[in-house]
């Protein structure tokens, strides 16, 4: 008999496909680097047990966040987010961790700080809906196209 490994109808799973690891992309706003937040709320990322996997900092050019949130387009908040994006230098980083999606957007807190939960980055730090301290993926699909949009794979360590 085989080693269940070697058995093609139970073949022991690859390491990613038996865990929840998933990646995931915040991006600390121009009103987080603005507020000088960005080493407090990394902190806190890092705290929450996230692993940082690339991070730079960098100024969006109009056309470079249009394109990042290209799905909101045609939106009547999408010219005012693409403004707003555009306005200063901010910091995209890939992360990862178990259930990273989820756990991320729990550790932000709602879109509008004012409904975010206590404790949350958004409750703690952010002003308004508009300019909320920092973005987190949605889905563990959009965290892999995210993370692509900003960080080529030779940079994820």
């Amino acid at each position: 008999m085989k080693p269940e490994s070697q058995n093609p109808k139970h073949p022991t799973p690859h390491p990613s496909e038996s865990s929840l690891i998933e990646r995931t992309l915040a991006i600390l706003k121009p009103d987080c680097v603005r507020k000088n937040l960005t080493g407090e709320v990394i902190a806190r990322i890092e705290k929450a047990g996230f692993k940082i996997l690339a991070m730079r900092k960098l100024r969006m050019t109009r056309d470079v966040a249009g394109g990042f949130y290209a799905v909101h387009k045609g939106r009547p908040f999408y010219d005012g987010l693409v403004d707003f994006m555009s306005s200063g230098a901010c910091v995209p980083i890939a992360l990862e961790k178990d259930n990273a999606v989820a756990d991320f957007r729990a550790l932000i807190g709602a879109t509008d700080p004012k409904d975010a939960a206590p404790g949350t980055i958004r409750k703690l730090y952010a002003d308004n809906k508009g300019e909320n301290i920092v973005h987190g993926s949605d889905s563990a699909e959009n965290g892999r196209i995210e993370v692509a949009y900003f960080f080529a794979e030779q940079e994820i360590g």
